[in-house]
């Protein structure tokens, strides 16, 4: 048996070729994502340039993620932040959805336009255990299908609802999704129906809208999205089959050109004592998805995010020099650095602040708090101060000759004394960027891509921090 994967990227096509009587990766290659015109010609030049790299390639099974145009858009509503749009979110993004907006309690007009305006391809619908209350979502569901917009609803709320609801969807002829709630008892999350619902609107309605409907008539099998890939083969690495154990704890940052993810696959319970856990209960494999840090399509956001003076420190240009070539790269995505060149230290030193500020955002924070019992601390999110091992995905890593300075910007620092970030990992980079590959895959052999998975990172473990 032999597998074709193809990872349509916001900005690069990533082929990969495997062997399953050899178990091994035979090769992988590249070519700009052809978004403007047809996907289906930067795949054909990627098979070419895989064809250069290992000889002709015929395969039994064509297995294919996408993340192109910047993936899926959504925006979460909720009740209260810190409960069901705080689960709305952990949500959307296990399914490979990006989030722009998160809203709690009844939407306003200048909301219900905001969301109007930056376009979804879905709003997920959220609000009140069930049983409880359904005021909000009933409320919300008429103003977003009031909204103007093509976008597909998911609501994952108040059972009890369920019925206003439906009507309510009907009437507006909207596409919609009633699923199980997000969190049906206080405290509870129950997020893999609202994750289902998201990945077949995502099959049904953005494949079409990527230009992938011709890729989806030549394989037998969904297509899905780009960062749910990486998930699976992130969980799969991480706690192995039922015959092969996994590598166990790690955080792995994917520096892209749209977008930074971070997946942290570790419980993330306190390590300290005297320490009280404030909000949801945090899943063991959970991924964030920083929309404003990309390496191309958000450059400028994350140059202004970053600062241009820092990032000229870090890699000794000029300020001026940087934003150059930040402005330069946000016009061409396709463009790339020359290795050893000024615009690659640029770049390295970009990618180190998109790690930085990703990875802040996703671990836990410990505040000290006073109580009648005297000094506690409160954590919220995940502690991963003792996480052992932090991978890098992501060209402009695995392309790097020295991945580990800019995954270092991962590691714990006093600069940010009260985020959870790990304290002494070893660090290793998917240079063949393999994650998403083997997150295909696995969905059909699994024991084969955890194989091939430990083999790259055998090879990869790189200098401890």
């Amino acid at each position: 048996m032999r597998y074709l994967t193809v990872d349509f990227g916001s900005t690069y096509t990533k082929l990969a070729a495997v062997d399953a009587g050899e178990a091994r990766l035979l090769g992988v290659a590249s070519a700009f994502t052809t978004i403007a015109t047809d996907v289906t010609l930067g795949l054909n030049a990627g098979l070419e340039s895989l064809s250069e790299r290992i000889g002709r390639f015929e395969y039994d099974e064509l297995l294919c993620c996408s993340s192109a145009g910047g993936g899926l858009k959504m925006v979460a509503l909720g009740l209260v932040p810190e409960l069901t749009a705080k689960a709305a979110k952990m949500a959307a993004e296990s399914a490979g959805a990006k989030v722009i907006r998160t809203y709690a309690y009844e939407i306003s007009e200048a909301e219900q336009a905001e969301i109007a305006a930056v376009g979804p391809d879905i709003v997920l619908l959220c609000g009140g255990t069930d049983g409880g209350n359904r005021d909000v979502i009933v409320k919300n569901a008429a103003l977003i299908c009031e909204t103007p917009g093509s976008f597909a609803i998911i609501a994952a709320g108040n059972k009890s609802a369920s019925r206003e609801l439906e009507d309510i969807f009907k009437a507006s002829g909207k596409a919609y999704v009633i699923t199980k709630n997000v969190m049906p008892t206080f405290g509870r999350l129950d997020t893999e129906p609202a994750r289902n619902a998201i990945r077949d609107i995502f099959i049904e309605r953005i494949i079409d809208a990527k230009g992938l409907a011709e890729v989806q008539r030549m394989t037998k099998h969904e297509i899905i999205p780009t960062p749910l890939a990486v998930l699976k083969g992130c969980e799969l690495l991480s706690l192995g089959t039922q015959k092969t154990p996994g590598i166990g704890e790690f955080l792995a940052v994917d520096v892209g050109g749209a977008t930074t993810d971070v997946y942290s696959m570790a419980k993330g319970a306190p390590s300290l004592n005297n320490v009280l856990v404030k909000g949801l209960p945090e899943p063991y494999g959970k991924r964030t998805v920083e929309g404003d840090l990309g390496m191309r399509y958000s450059a400028g956001f994350l140059l202004e995010e970053a600062g241009a003076e820092n990032i000229a420190e870090a890699c000794g240009v000029k300020a001026d020099e940087v934003s150059a070539w930040v402005r330069k790269c946000a016009a061409n995505p396709e463009i790339l650095a020359p290795q050893n060149s000024r615009e690659r230290a640029i770049d390295e030193a970009l990618a180190g602040y998109a790690i930085e500020i990703a990875v802040g955002r996703h671990c836990g924070v410990l505040e000290q708090v006073y109580t009648p019992l005297g000094e506690m601390h409160t954590l919220t999110g995940k502690d991963l101060s003792e996480t052992p091992q932090v991978i890098g995905i992501g060209g402009v890593i695995t392309n790097s000759a020295h991945p580990a300075v800019m995954l270092r910007h991962a590691a714990y620092s006093m600069k940010h004394a009260g985020r959870m970030l790990p304290r002494a990992p070893a660090f290793l980079a998917d240079t063949r960027y393999i994650f998403s590959a083997m997150g295909l895959v696995g969905m059909l052999d699994p024991e084969l891509a955890l194989t091939i998975m430990k083999q790259e990172m055998q090879a990869l473990r790189a200098d401890r921090h």
